[in-house]
């Protein structure tokens, strides 16, 4: 876009995140791309905690960096990230998470990429989880990789496709004018179904959209987010999100194709629970019947989760 002022928008929603907020917005300060070509953009989507303070204290800190803050009132992670279309402007909008440590050469991977591909509307970068205490947990296995945000798929650029899912959120950059011409994010959406609902929305318009490992991010997972009951509950959330979007998209058919879906994948995660059995990883397999049954419940309640 011609009238752009900057090559790139960071573009970083949070919701009382203080903890961890200071170090992602410090590892922005620490790009290797040049500061005067690339803006941050702060969503600060409606937070109780210092948020607030965090973030007008490292714009007076850094004035040479390029910065926004935006107070947008009405919560939900949908409504966030169309405020930062609204705020951003560049003709690419990298969005992260609150909760991330960006590798210095992010941004330069992200340019680089969408020089060397002109024709590419988007792209979502490696996500690396960091735990609390630096140590796995037992249960954790590839069928939970969404749980903590991991997106692993090599290290060579290529387009994304059915096995490998979309971008995750809290590393994914599409074209302005793309999302635009695609309708923004679904506001009814407050959870990770927005991931999923923009890509297909922008796949319908060019399938030119990538993995690109070498824009990678490392993304905090503290111990409450490995709690069985957070666990439980996300799932919950993720069930529920997954049938307002579906409906939003294909109507009643659609959603009842979709409760075939998670009834089948509920019987392939009991399949899978006696494999890990019999292998002597027992905790792997009951997490992954617990996030599917969660799941399934959670498509079949009534309830709208909020943020």
């Amino acid at each position: 876009m011609a009238n752009d002022k900057f090559e790139l928008a960071l573009v970083i929603c949070t919701y009382n995140r203080d903890r961890y907020l200071p170090d992602a917005l410090e590892s922005i300060k620490n790009q290797s791309f040049p500061g005067t070509q690339f803006q941050v953009v702060i969503v600060d989507n409606n937070s109780t905690d210092n948020t607030a303070a965090i973030s007008k204290k490292f714009i007076a800190e850094n004035p040479d960096l390029h910065i926004t803050y935006a107070f947008e009132q009405q919560k939900g992670l949908s409504f966030a990230r169309n405020r930062g279309v609204a705020e951003a402007d560049a003709p690419v909008l990298c969005y992260i998470d609150d909760d991330i440590i960006l590798a210095p050469g992010f941004l330069n991977a992200m340019k680089s990429f969408y020089d060397s591909y002109p024709n590419a509307v988007g792209a979502g970068g490696r996500v690396i989880p960091k735990y609390e205490h630096d140590k796995e947990p037992e249960w954790m296995n590839k069928y939970l990789n969404g749980f903590v945000g991991r997106v692993e798929h090599g290290d060579k650029i290529k387009k994304y496709d059915e096995k490998m899912k979309y971008p995750a959120g809290c590393n994914m950059s599409y074209k302005k004018n793309v999302i635009l011409k695609a309708g923004g994010f679904n506001n009814e959406l407050t959870f990770r179904s927005d991931d999923k609902y923009i890509f297909h929305k922008i796949t319908q318009l060019s399938t030119e959209i990538y993995y690109l490992p070498d824009a990678y991010l490392y993304h905090n997972i503290d111990a409450y987010r490995l709690d069985i009951g957070n666990f439980k509950k996300l799932f919950l959330k993720t069930g529920n999100e997954e049938k307002r979007r579906i409906k939003s998209e294909k109507g009643s058919l659609g959603v009842f194709k979709k409760f075939i879906e998670f009834v089948t994948k509920f019987g392939a995660s009991i399949v899978l629970f006696f494999l890990f059995l019999l292998k002597g990883q027992t905790p792997k397999g009951k997490y992954i019947v617990i996030s599917q049954w969660c799941t399934l419940k959670g498509f079949l309640k009534k309830d709208v989760f909020v943020r």
